[in-house]
């Protein structure tokens, strides 16, 4: 059984080798004139943090945040917005497969994996599956390692609000950076074992081409028999982690038990996902650029941020928007939308930059002071 100590371990392991064989990222966004040598520690970058953080679990605010970003899509795609809450949501009930809610929340790191890999490797020669067996054996990079905890605290937090919306206010659910060690260190076991399971899956193309590898995950993804087994797997191998007892699993029951779900619930489930991937991507380049989160906010109001990291921010929303969809039937990751961030067309790319662009827009509103050039 691993204890707490062994759990720190493998956080290291991830996390913390000195080499970025899988990034090489080029810091496009400079430190200001105004802010020359801004520190994560400073006054002001505590200060900011700490406004994104209470943001973050106000209900007020991610329903206003869901609302908009829910205007953001239909005006991104040219049609009037539907009434987005109705009285009657708060009483109308949707059942939920609790079996197709057990396997959403533990097959998140799947989506952080394939989309943060998928940015891993546009800076680098190697493939998917030659990522996948470098953070397999902890050999990512320091970096490398960041990126994908920032990647499944997304899209773990993209989950929440479909299990109980009251969860935002729990003590784990805050500003990515201010994550508990021990938090820190179960993301890093999810992404670990499951980039294991996703790598042994991945066996027949080990040795093909990337887009063929792509193909090949594109099958995985859209698998509700290949999501059910990577659930159990990386529910299993957390558990024993943990020294707990794993669950019991059958591919092949039938379970028709469900789960209550309003309908308010869902709408604001469905919509606010926008705004963690904001978080935590605005999170990850606060943290290895060291510049203020408003000073890339208003980078993105003002569209001025450079493609490569718009594109980043990007595949945030699209690995959020990926990990609410299981809550909401898992057949709705068979679906041809449902694709790797790899054969996403423009058109599609557009409508995920649609919302994080809405989302800083209404965050930096909300920065007070800090919403100032």
């Amino acid at each position: 059984m691993r204890t707490l100590k062994t759990n720190l371990s493998i956080l290291i392991l991830l996390t913390g080798m000195i080499t970025c064989s899988l990034c090489g990222c080029k810091h496009i966004i400079k430190p200001s004139e105004e802010f020359p040598n801004p520190k994560v520690g400073s006054t002001r970058m505590n200060d900011e943090i700490a406004r994104i953080d209470s943001l973050l679990r106000d209900l007020p605010f991610s329903e206003f945040m869901a609302r908009s970003l829910d205007s953001a899509y239909y005006a991104g795609i040219g049609q009037p917005q539907p009434v987005f809450l109705l009285p009657s949501d708060s009483t109308t009930i949707q059942l939920i497969r609790k079996k197709d809610e057990t396997i959403a929340i533990s097959i998140a790191s799947f989506y952080a994996l394939e989309c943060g890999i998928e940015y891993l490797i546009k800076k680098s020669s190697q493939t998917f599956v030659g990522a996948l067996d470098k953070i397999a054996k902890g050999q990512a990079g320091s970096e490398a390692g960041l990126l994908l905890n920032r990647f499944a605290n997304a899209t773990w937090k993209a989950g929440q609000p479909f299990r109980d919306l009251e969860r935002i206010n729990r003590y784990n659910f805050v500003v990515a950076s201010l994550l508990p060690t021990e938090e820190v260190a179960k993301d890093s076991i999810q992404i670990v074992n499951t980039s294991k399971k996703i790598l042994s899956l991945m066996t027949p193309v080990a040795s093909a081409s990337l887009d063929d590898q792509m193909k090949f995950l594109r099958s995985l993804l859209q698998d509700t028999t290949v999501a059910a087994a990577v659930s159990y797997y990386v529910d299993s191998t957390y558990a024993v982690s943990q020294g707990q007892t794993p669950p019991a699993f059958n591919p092949n029951a039938t379970d028709t038990a469900t789960s209550k779900k309003t309908v308010r619930q869902i709408k604001i489930a469905t919509n606010v996902a926008g705004y963690y991937a904001l978080e935590c991507g605005l999170n990850y380049v606060v943290t290895i650029r060291k510049v203020y989160p408003s000073q890339i906010l208003r980078s993105m109001v003002d569209n001025s941020l450079s493609k490569d990291d718009i594109l980043l921010f990007a595949r945030f929303a699209n690995a959020t928007w990926k990990a609410g969809q299981p809550f909401r039937g898992l057949s709705r990751i068979t679906r041809d939308t449902f694709t790797p961030f790899y054969f996403l067309s423009d058109a599609d790319i557009d409508k995920d930059v649609v919302q994080i662009r809405a989302a800083a827009k209404i965050l930096l509103n909300n920065m007070g002071a800090f919403s100032k050039p």
